[in-house]
């Protein structure tokens, strides 16, 4: 790099720190005088620069053991602390602001205000000059620094202490709570960012920080006072410093656009029922295209729900694809245990394998175990296990770890078989047995889902490209969302799946615009997974949420996508509809 560029960029540099340093505003009653150095050093190099002027060093910075080590000399000279030897004593004495540091050579040591540190590990004697760790000495002085890995230099800016912050009692130092923001006025909405100045002379860091008037924006103009105080890890407390978030008449964001526009994927945004329901309730539905995809029959047991003696749940016969799904509570006084059999009534042999499963152990709590049994599921894990069963046999095909009273069970299982099998979910107290499955009665109806359906799965194609005015998608409500229709072989009459339990839908959309998409449980408690683009989103991380409580973001898009795709299975004890939101998000500048 030419000397007149890089003088060129050094003034640069030292005038954003002057920009930093005049739009800090301290408290009128306890104005103090500071002044700040910009330094650079190249590692393996003489030349360093103290704000404009070029300084030449005798012993340049270098880099010993993966850390940078910088001449004690020179800053010592620059910040404003002696570097000496002491030819009596045979060590150098260094004196930064309210410590008394010692270095002994001869014996490798380090002491400061009475507390040894292994020379080797803060310094090092470079051609008879003594060279500092920059880390370990620029904490001491407050000052911030970096390492610029492109140009191999350090860059320090250092702040000199006001005067006045020692406390004589315990000869330590006061920290100094300093910020600023990094514009000099925000508009209506515009989130405020704050940077951190504060230090602790003493190396001992901040151990906590006390803000007041720190909003993330502000919806109103005006000129709002922030203060701030912190606190070292002795418990000593700077003086209160504060300062102005300026705020001009110019729209960004309303209060109702602001967390939608910055709230992280995963983000809760809480709104009282009434704001809700004023900017979501009358939202137009996204156009999409609703295929059913045939070829796996899914059969749901889920009736009774809570069972009271030991029998069959639901019981039908498979052929080729199909999908298990089973939801129940223990109502007995014992432990059972839930088992799936899988009888051959025909004279070959039929292979039943394994592709995907979702399984969850017994819980009481009914949204726990159907969140994560769906998490489980829709993690898509590939599994090759198989089993062969004899003509004219029972197996089991799954065992389920018992449960005890008032515990529930939630399971997906996807299936091939190369014939036919008769599928049973049973519950017993008894020990498994081959012949169990055929001596177990059928237990009753009692008003929940169950039957055989054709449908597994529902694929919705949505445009999301240019609409522009916020949109819902609705899950699970019959009337947009149908239920898939199908039949219990056990009551003999045609049923239908409310609530699609089982059911995998499949959202995809091309080229999705810039926008938000969010859940509300619209229905009632909601507690289950989505996966967006690949990734697993919980809803909510812990919990679980209703239509009072807000919504959550499930993703944002930036426009440049080549698609997105949301995977969803109703989970086993949530309440539906739901509502996903999609709310058109424009660019910001």
């Amino acid at each position: 790099m030419k000397l007149n560029s890089l003088k060129k960029e050094v003034t640069l540099l030292l005038a954003l720190i002057v920009f930093l340093a005049s739009t800090i505003v301290a408290p009128a009653a306890h104005a103090v005088s500071t002044s700040s150095s910009f330094i650079l050093l190249y590692i393996d190099k003489s030349e360093a620069f103290v704000n404009e002027e070029q300084i030449h060093l005798e012993s340049p910075s270098t880099i010993i053991n993966g850390s940078t080590f910088v001449p004690a000399k020179f800053l010592g000279d620059t910040m404003g602390f002696k570097v000496e030897w002491n030819d009596a004593s045979r060590t150098i004495q260094m004196t930064p602001p309210g410590y008394d540091i010692v270095l002994d050579v001869d014996h490798k040591t380090v002491t400061t205000n009475g507390v040894d540190t292994p020379f080797d590990t803060v310094a090092a004697i470079v051609n008879g000059k003594l060279l500092v760790k920059l880390t370990w000495l620029a904490d001491y002085m407050g000052a911030k620094y970096k390492y610029n890995n492109e140009l191999r230099r350090v860059e320090i800016v250092h702040f000199k202490s006001p005067e006045g912050i020692y406390i004589d009692q315990d000869s330590n130092s006061r920290p100094v709570a300093k910020f600023t923001t990094a514009k000099p006025t925000y508009r209506l909405g515009e989130p405020v960012k704050y940077l951190d100045l504060s230090y602790d002379p003493d190396a001992e860091g901040i151990a906590s920080y006390d803000w007041a008037g720190n909003q993330e924006a502000f919806f109103k103009p005006g000129k709002y006072p922030v203060t701030l105080t912190v606190k070292d890890r002795h418990g000593h407390v700077s003086k209160l410093f504060k300062s102005f978030v300026t705020v001009v008449n110019e729209p960004y964001l309303t209060e109702v656009e602001y967390p939608i526009y910055t709230k992280p994927v995963g983000g809760f945004i809480k709104s009282d029922w009434g704001t809700i329901w004023a900017h979501f309730n009358e939202m137009p539905l996204l156009p999409k295209k609703v295929t059913e995809v045939p070829g796996r029959t899914l059969l749901v047991s889920d009736s009774p729900e809570e069972f009271f003696e030991s029998g069959i749940l639901y019981r039908d016969n498979i052929n080729g694809k199909a999908r298990l799904y089973a939801d129940h509570i223990n109502g007995t006084k014992q432990k059972m245990t839930m088992a799936i059999f899988a009888t051959n009534n025909s004279d070959k042999p039929v292979k039943i394998k394994t592709t995907n499963k979702g399984e969850v152990y017994p819980s009481v709590y009914a949204n726990l175990i159907g969140s994560e049994a769906s998490v489980d599921f829709l993690l898509g894990n590939v599994y090759t296990d198989e089993l062969t069963v004899p003509p004219h046999e029972t197996y089991v095909y799954a065992k389920l770890p018992d449960f005890y009273p008032g515990q529930g069970v939630n399971l997906f299982y996807d299936v091939e078989t190369d014939g036919e099998l008769q599928i049973s979910f049973g519950v017993t107290d008894r020990m498994l047995t081959p012949t169990i499955a055929q001596e177990l009665p059928l237990l009753g109806f009692t008003g929940h889902v169950r039957g055989t359906f054709p449908i597994s799965e529902i694929k919705w194609d949505i445009d999301a490209t240019s609409f522009t005015k916020t949109s819902v998608l609705t899950i699970g409500d019959n009337k947009t969302d149908p239920f898939v229709k199908g039949y219990d072989v056990m009551r003999k009459q045609n049923v239908e799946n409310g609530g699609n339990y089982g059911v995998v839908y499949k959202i995809h959309a091309d080229k999705p615009r810039k926008m938000a998409v969010m859940i509300m449980a619209k229905g009632g408690v909601f507690k289950g997974p989505f996966k967006i683009n690949g990734e697993i989103i919980p809803v909510p991380y812990s919990g679980v949420i209703t239509a009072f409580d807000g919504m959550q973001v499930l993703a944002r898009t930036t426009g440049t996508e080549d698609a997105l795709d949301i995977e969803f299975t109703p989970p086993a004890g949530s309440a539906f509809p739901i509502d996903l939101i999609f709310y058109p998000l424009e660019d910001k500048k």
